[in-house]
């Protein structure tokens, strides 16, 4: 995968947009006509979706942010399909925006788009999630997480888990993995392997492993089928809440107790997630900061000004245990 550590100075962009996807959710996001002629920058911003409580609030940030800033937003909800998102991206191109900005369903088939966008001298940015292309210059920054060292620090919460719970011997694992190809999915899985294999190659064992899509159905749905096939699982480690969430309705009808007859740490934090942790349900769960609006505009009014900024602008996150809950929910902001 593409090392989003790098650094590559930022592009300049060009005026003036309207228009979306056709086969993209629309929203204009309060703005008319064309950006150009009033002097604000116009930016066309591509959603992955609405699949979740985190990315609900991840589109609340960046509409709050861009109405605060000033800017004119052409948003575009691709409703998790790649497709959606290239034509939305196109059009943007071919409005001549001055900046686009997008979070990417997959890693992989962006090059051929993102050509048309440099070709045009219109730059890009990407948010929460990273892409693999054949030309690093093809987009400016990444703004997000490091997802593969939430896929760390999921492993090393665990370990904290099992040490409260009084475990000893092998752990049997389930993984619910986030939508297949997605950066998050990926990344985390990976990153939770590297603990694995590096401090518990001889007690810790991945039993069964599947996506559920990042959404609390597929949660749900999988974690039953897992219960059939595997019904003596330790731990579950879910890519999200939502997953988490949907696992432990599968996990209580299969007669089990969520948080004591099965161990589960989630990734994300969204409130509720802090719920079911304050109601011993989830054990622990790693922090995945979806605010990034504020962060965005900052970035793209120094991109649209053709200054420097960093390849990858990291966003600010923490990690919780059960006992933290309740104390922690009331300040949470998603």
């Amino acid at each position: 995968m593409l090392n989003r550590r790098n650094f590559l100075t930022a592009a300049v962009g060009v005026a003036a947009a309207t228009g979306l996807a056709a086969c993209a959710k629309k929203d204009e996001g309060g703005s008319t006509g064309s950006g150009g002629g009033d002097g604000k920058i116009v930016l066309g911003f591509s959603q992955v979706g609405s699949e979740s409580g985190w990315r609900s609030a991840n589109t609340d940030s960046v509409k709050e942010a861009a109405k605060e800033a000033g800017y004119n937003l052409k948003f575009s909800d691709a409703q998790q399909k790649q497709e959606n998102q290239i034509s939305a991206i196109r059009s943007y191109i071919t409005q001549g925006v001055d900046v686009i900005a997008f979070s990417p369903v997959v890693v992989t088939g962006w090059d051929a788009v993102l050509k048309e966008a440099k070709a045009k001298k219109i730059p890009v940015v990407l948010t929460d999630r990273s892409v693999e292309t054949s030309d690093e210059s093809l987009y400016v920054t990444l703004v997000g997480s490091d997802f593969t060292d939430e896929g760390r620090r999921a492993g090393k919460i665990l370990e904290k888990v099992l040490e409260k719970a009084g475990h000893k011997g092998p752990v049997k694992i389930a993984q619910l993995e986030g939508t297949t190809g997605a950066a998050p999915a990926i990344e985390r899985a990976k990153g939770f392997k590297e603990v694995m294999d590096a401090d518990h190659a001889d007690d810790w064992k991945i039993v069964v492993s599947q996506t559920g899509d990042f959404t609390r159905a597929g949660g749900k749905q999988v974690m039953a089928a897992f219960l059939q096939s595997n019904p003596d699982i330790d731990v579950l480690f879910a890519h999200n809440d939502d997953m988490g969430i949907g696992a432990i309705q599968a996990i209580e009808a299969a007669g089990k107790k969520p948080g004591k007859d099965i161990l589960i740490v989630t990734v994300d934090g969204v409130k509720d997630g802090f719920i079911a942790m304050s109601e011993g349900k989830i054990n622990a769960i790693v922090e995945c900061n979806p605010l990034l609006g504020p962060q965005l505009m900052e970035v793209v009014k120094k991109v649209k000004n053709g200054e420097t900024v960093e390849r990858w602008i990291k966003t600010k996150e923490g990690d919780f245990m059960q006992d933290q809950a309740k104390a922690a929910l009331p300040s949470r902001k998603y």
